[in-house]
Parts: C-alpha cells; sequence; structure tokens
C-alpha cells in the first residue's frame, strides 16, 4: 500500500485499485480508520480526536491531490507524495 504522506504520527496511505468511494487510510499509532475524500469523512474505523482533526484539516486542504493520487492507484500506477500538513 503506496504512502502518501506522514505528519504528527499520522501515517497516510492509499491502497492500488480500492473499492469506491475515493479514500485513504490513516494510521495514528494503534488507531485506523479510512478517511473519504470528498467530502472529508469519516467512512470506517476511528482515530482519536486531535488526530482526526489534523487529518481532516490536511484533507480539505489537500483535495486536488489526493484525487489525483486516487485515479493514479485506480489505474494502478506510482502514486505521487502528497504535502504534508506541517
Amino acid at each position: 500500500m503506496p504512502e502518501l504522506c506522514r505528519f504528527y504520527g499520522i501515517v497516510v496511505r492509499m491502497r492500488y485499485r480500492d473499492h469506491p468511494p475515493p479514500h485513504f487510510h490513516a494510521q495514528y499509532g494503534e488507531y485506523r480508520a479510512s478517511i473519504g475524500i470528498q467530502p472529508p469523512s469519516v467512512i470506517a474505523g476511528h482515530l482519536p480526536a486531535r488526530a482526526l482533526r489534523l487529518v481532516m484539516e490536511w484533507t480539505t486542504l489537500r483535495q486536488e491531490e489526493l484525487q489525483r493520487a486516487w485515479r493514479q492507484a485506480e489505474a494502478k500506477k506510482p502514486v505521487d507524495e502528497v504535502p504534508s500538513l506541517d
């Protein structure tokens, strides 16, 4: 699963040819969640409140890059990294 970004201990990955809707997987320590890109939303799983706020802020700021990464992963092409929130 390609890694898109790391920030504040959060690791963001996207699977190749994953199921719709467009989303990514965020991990913070032992916590994991699937996050929808548009609109930013939790599809499954759980993150602590602070980590979730950071992920949602990042998702909102990086819509275009995340949509492009989703299209690349769908086509099973190398996925571009997405700039962090730092």
